[in-house]
């Protein structure tokens, strides 16, 4: 049903045959169950995405005032030539 040497494969890894032959039995169990789905009409019905009655809570996207660099930048602790300075994160030893 499954190739698990596709798999592997796609993993870059390599098992041991007999890891291979326990994950394909295991792998044609789940596989087998959800070939009973196949049978299933699903016509017309809506995919969820939930089954809870939540909705999105987030405000509305929209623009407001844009802020000048100036301003932006009245706050930081630090600044070199418009931009936020910040303490080197990345060392390069040559």
């Amino acid at each position: 049903m499954l190739d698990i040497n596709k798999y592997e494969a796609m993993a870059m890894i390599e098992l041991p045959d007999g890891e291979l032959e326990l994950l394909k039995g295991r792998f044609d169990v789940i596989a087998g169950s959800f070939g009973s789905l196949e049978h299933i009409d699903a016509d017309g019905v809506e995919p969820l995405v939930t089954v809870l009655d939540q909705y999105n809570v987030l405000r509305e996207d929209v623009s407001g005032k844009l802020l000048t660099r100036e301003e932006v930048l009245a706050n930081a602790p630090e600044q070199y030539d418009g931009y936020f300075q910040v303490p080197e994160t990345i060392t390069v030893d040559c």
